[in-house]
């Protein structure tokens, strides 16, 4: 595996891939940490990806952003986050019956933390030599989040999204986003026993993307707030799918 750590934008990144020589990727793909992870934190997924699916060794390039906010006067040093959060805010409205103030949450920081992502994404394009099309956006919990934020906003189509352990915020926004997506590969997954973002908000998710008619593939597994191997074997097909397919 090469690894190196570059900045893109305002945003520190990771680059992986199995390239054994110098090429031009043939599809890049973004995975953005979850709230109070350190920003290297999914960059182990690449080399599990690939050993689910060898076929990309040659393939892929991946880029792990480093959310922008530092949570270590919060007492998480090294933790990182993409916004401010409150899961307990999120529980108590969910146990109060208050449903449409979470699905229209519009968190204080995200504008600034999608164009952010969206500038590194910009500039690791620029350097790799891929158009959008050819960029799978994704990310696990808050970083699904922004993601999802991201796709909504963006005029251009990327080659795919994936959704692990994401949730619905922001309904208005992102249902008239993902509108203008029709057709979009999206991959979501969520754990049914999931106590850190339940599983309903993944379910709400589901179903403006339904009504969005992107292309979704949905996978549910028996856990958690986690990414087990059965969700990256499908995240494994789903890159491979963009490649051989073209789209």
């Amino acid at each position: 595996m090469r690894y190196r750590q570059q900045r893109f934008g305002t945003l520190e990144c990771h680059v992986v891939d199995g390239f054994t020589h110098e090429h031009p990727p043939e599809l890049g793909a973004v995975f953005c940490h979850g709230f109070g992870a350190p920003g290297s934190d999914l960059a182990p997924l690449a080399q599990a990806i690939l050993q689910a699916q060898p076929e990309l060794s040659e393939r892929v390039q991946f880029l792990f952003p480093e959310a922008p906010l530092n949570l270590a006067d919060l007492g998480m040093p090294g933790g990182r986050a993409w916004w401010p959060l409150s899961l307990q805010k999120v529980h108590a409205q969910l146990s109060a019956g208050r449903i449409h103030e979470v699905r229209e949450t519009i968190p204080e920081g995200i504008d600034e933390a999608r164009n952010a992502l969206r500038d590194a994404i910009d500039a690791w394009r620029k350097a790799a030599g891929l158009e959008l099309e050819r960029v799978v956006l994704g990310g696990f919990s808050q970083g699904a989040m922004i993601t999802l934020e991201l796709t909504a906003a963006l005029e251009t189509y990327p080659a795919g999204l994936i959704v692990l352990s994401g949730t619905l915020i922001r309904e208005t926004a992102w249902r008239q986003g993902f509108a203008r997506k029709h057709g979009l590969p999206v991959l979501q997954t969520h754990g049914r026993y999931d106590m850190v973002l339940p599983y309903l908000g993944g379910a709400w998710l589901r179903e403006i993307l339904e009504e969005a008619a992107v292309d979704l593939r949905f996978f549910d597994f028996a856990g958690g707030h986690e990414i087990p191997w059965e969700a990256l074997e499908e995240v494994g097909r789903f890159l491979l799918q963009r490649i051989t397919t073209g789209g």
